[in-house]
């Protein structure tokens, strides 16, 4: 007689290799704390004050991307975090810090920094190369121009891909190549929702959390601009007040010299 306890036993023993393989392939996923701890391990200076809340929910962020099974590293993606870093980094002083902790973010997860430089760099140059319009139809895979050969690849194996994950930096970097090719056509709320919907529509993108992701994205670079802007108000200040603060002092250390006669 057919045994099912037999049945599990044989196939346990059948797939013991697999097994054993999976199980360690799990205990071994790198966890948000790693990734952490590797990035303050490259990156050992504090960051500011407003800066450290955007640097360790973009860090986070890419983690859990990196993590995903269904996750795919892509140009667009890239430029998405690139943005997203440029932008929210703005202000961050000392600048020359904001290299390192770019390079920390990438080297956390196990990738190249200047790998996203570079693909940033050459979707930048191809949107620039466009009006909103052309773009839009490229992007939609209606009209491609001859030097797309890149994009298109990347874009058609995106659109034919059914576990393809999506992300709100992906999206990012859709809105960044809308916005490179045509700055006053991102700012007519009508024009944005249609374009967007059209390329969501070609790339079988969630078009509804797309819309949403950008629209609260734009609301807090807006927010992000006003705290820097308390922040610069706050400093100013507390420049005036060393300044007074040492010009007291010195006005007490050297009083005015009398004169008798």
């Amino acid at each position: 007689m057919f045994s099912p306890v037999l049945a599990k036993v044989t196939i346990a023993r059948d797939n013991k290799v697999q097994f054993t393989s999976k199980c360690f392939s799990v205990n071994n996923v790198r966890t948000v704390s790693d990734t952490k701890r590797t990035f303050y391990n490259i990156h050992t200076r504090p960051i500011n004050s407003i800066y450290r809340r955007v640097v360790e929910e973009l860090m986070v962020e890419m983690h859990l991307l990196s993590v995903n099974v269904d996750f795919r590293y892509d140009p667009i993606y890239a430029l998405g975090v690139v943005t997203s870093f440029d932008r929210f980094m703005q202000g961050y002083t000392p600048e020359k810090d904001k290299v390192s902790i770019f390079n920390a973010l990438c080297q956390a997860i196990g990738d190249e920094p200047q790998k996203y430089r570079q693909d940033a760099e050459k979707l930048i140059a191809f949107a620039q190369s466009m009006s909103p319009q052309d773009l839009v139809a490229c992007l939609s895979q209606v009209s491609l121009p001859a030097h797309a050969s890149d994009i298109q690849e990347h874009l058609v194996a995106l659109a034919n891909n059914p576990s393809f994950k999506y992300s709100r930096l992906f999206a990012i970097g859709l809105f960044t190549l809308l916005e490179i090719a045509g700055p006053d056509f991102v700012k007519d709320d009508q024009q944005r929702t249609e374009a967007l919907q059209k390329i969501s529509a070609a790339l079988h993108l969630p078009v509804d959390k797309l819309l949403k992701d950008l629209d609260l994205y734009r609301s807090n670079l807006e927010k992000m601009a006003q705290a820097r802007a308390v922040l610069e108000d706050a400093l100013r200040a507390e420049r005036k007040k060393r300044e007074e603060r040492l010009q007291s002092k010195g006005n007490v250390a050297n009083p005015p010299s009398t004169f008798k006669l």
